[in-house]
């Protein structure tokens, strides 16, 4: 088990400006866990620190397994925008497969696997980009499931989709949580949060303020800020 994961005093500057101010979190097995704050809260520049994207300015992370391969090879993560390579849906799983060591024919049949999964086996030989984007990031998860991580990073996984794909992806999420993988979400939906969270990490202005269970944290917010970002009352950015 590559869990828990430690920040301990780890920040973030770029350009001279602090995006994460020195914060302390350990991120265990079991509940999901959403990072909710407004945009430009730091929640992207958090999730990319703890996959491993970006390195702390200052402090530390690390897992409990400290073998890089092997955290690689359990963590996976899953952005708003996905990329989409130039092939069919079928082969941008079994790349992912591939890049992880699997080989020959097993490796496309976990590939097909993974897209019954997500609802996609009837597009398994559409081109990736033609897809429309709640498909789109249905193939990301699936490029994610068929790993079988033990987390899974999602940022804002359903910002820029409809309702309706909204909901199939977060059917997926689900799935994701029911098959003992740990869920770490960043979101600036708090009915998303309210659906999908266990635990909430509310972040503002690059600070964490808050740790709660989450009808905690919507029923009885602990600081001035968070009562007012439930209620609406804080600038987007």
């Amino acid at each position: 088990m590559i869990l828990p994961l430690s920040l301990e005093q780890a920040s973030f500057a770029a350009g001279g400006r602090a995006i994460i101010a020195p914060l302390s979190l350990d991120i265990a097995a079991g509940p999901s866990t959403v990072i909710l704050g407004a945009n430009g809260a730091g929640k992207s520049v958090l999730m990319r620190l703890m996959h491993g994207l970006l390195a702390p300015s200052s402090g530390r992370i690390a897992w409990c397994d400290g073998d890089a391969k092997r955290v690689r090879r359990q963590q996976a993560m899953v952005f708003q925008r996905p990329v989409m390579l130039r092939r069919s849906a079928l082969d941008n799983v079994a790349y992912a497969l591939a890049a992880a060591g699997e080989r020959g024919a097993n490796c496309r049949r976990l590939a097909r696997a993974a897209l019954v999964e997500v609802g996609l086996a009837h597009l398994a030989e559409r081109p990736a980009r033609v897809l429309s984007g709640g498909e789109q990031q249905r193939l990301a998860l699936a490029r994610a499931w068929a790993l079988h991580p033990e987390v899974l990073f999602l940022d804002e996984p359903t910002a820029s989709l409809d309702p309706s794909a909204t909901r199939e992806i977060e059917s997926v999420i689900r799935a994701f949580d029911a098959a003992g993988t740990k869920v770490v979400m960043a979101t600036h939906n708090l009915g998303q949060a309210r659906r999908l969270g266990d635990e909430v990490i509310y972040l503002h202005q690059g600070r964490v303020l808050e740790r709660a269970p989450v009808e905690t944290f919507f029923t009885r917010p602990a600081t001035a800020e968070a009562a007012a970002f439930i209620r609406g009352e804080l600038p987007w950015v």
